[in-house]
């Protein structure tokens, strides 16, 4: 749990080194599961520590290994990452298919707590994209707010406030 809040803070050293010490004590338990988890974060830590390539590597690896353990509920949240740095690495169409698939493992999951953030995640990618699709991006800010608001998930609004708020100051709104 330390390693998701140091990425939720941006703390790629911290992320990664919480990330590898859950890897291998998880390792040594004989816990696949809590290596599958831990995988991606520590991805997500070497692409924003400027190994994009590798953490993209790492990423899938582990969403790989987390399928391979029957679990759903961190789906949504890995394929995330996996969208973040493939956007990172200028791969925003592999980005938006991960976040694709990621709305579609929210339904599967049953667990929506990380829905609001991926409607967020995907406008912010539409807008970056080489032919920006603001009105799209619009429609997924507006979709990501509202989420947040329904599930009263406070920093998840204002994230999406945010990215709606920045988005229309970019048109002159």
């Amino acid at each position: 749990w330390a390693a998701v809040l140091h990425h939720l803070r941006r703390e790629a050293p911290l992320t990664q080194a919480r990330a590898e010490a859950s890897m291998t004590m998880a390792t040594d338990q004989e816990f696949p599961q809590q290596v599958a988890v831990a995988m991606p974060l520590r991805g997500w830590a070497l692409a924003a520590s400027g190994h994009g390539e590798e953490g993209i590597a790492q990423i899938r690896q582990g969403l790989a290994a987390y399928r391979a353990t029957g679990a759903t509920r961190d789906r949504p949240e890995h394929l995330a990452l996996l969208a973040e740095v493939s956007a990172q690495v200028g791969q925003t169409t592999e980005g938006l298919e991960a976040l694709a698939e990621a709305l579609t493992s929210v339904a599967e999951s049953g667990v929506p707590w990380w829905e609001a953030e991926l409607h967020r995640r995907r406008g912010a990618m539409l807008v970056i994209q080489t032919r920006p699709d603001t009105v799209q991006a619009e429609t997924c800010f507006q979709h990501a707010l509202a989420t947040a608001r329904r599930q009263e998930a406070k920093s998840l609004e204002l994230c999406a406030a945010m990215s709606l708020s920045r988005l229309w100051q970019q048109q002159g709104k």
